[in-house]
């Protein structure tokens, strides 16, 4: 705090008021010593490390693309296989008719889409995904699709 040694309004020669102006000093000192120590620093800190990255090969074009295959589960429960041919599977048999229907050795490699009817109760979907994680399905995505606005 600083005093003020005569005012602007008279006073006596004597009269000290209070001075209530912040004193930046100290801070604009602070400010441009740390600017000062970033600027210093800063070249230190920029370090290359080199990194030997394999070159980036494009997939071949005679790759097949697999399409997806999804798994609908209706508002009832009923469970269908979308695939080459749809047809309608049972929470046993869903493995095997995976199995049959992705045309591939190992099918548990693969991807398999869930979509699901909006009022399918959660404990069926949860059936659906338990018996995929038993007979050793690990990828597993959701297809979400939006709804109109004001319709939830």
């Amino acid at each position: 705090m600083a005093a003020q040694l005569s005012g602007p309004g008279g006073g006596g020669r004597f009269d000290l008021k209070q001075n209530s102006d912040i004193n930046v000093t100290p801070f604009v000192d602070v400010m441009l010593v740390l600017l000062i120590v970033m600027m210093v620093s800063a070249p230190l800190a920029t370090k290359s490390i080199k990194v030997d990255l394999p070159p980036a090969t494009p997939p071949s074009p005679t790759d097949p693309k697999t399409k997806p295959t999804f798994i609908s589960i209706q508002k009832d429960g009923q469970i269908f296989l979308t695939g080459d041919a749809p047809h309608k599977t049972s929470l046993d048999a869903l493995g095997a008719d995976l199995q049959g229907a992705l045309h591939v050795p190992d099918a548990r490699t693969q991807p398999i889409l869930i979509r699901a009817d909006r009022d399918v109760e959660y404990d069926k979907f949860m059936n659906v995904v338990n018996q995929l994680e038993t007979d050793g399905f690990y990828k597993i995505a959701l297809i979400v699709e939006d709804a109109p606005i004001g319709e939830v």
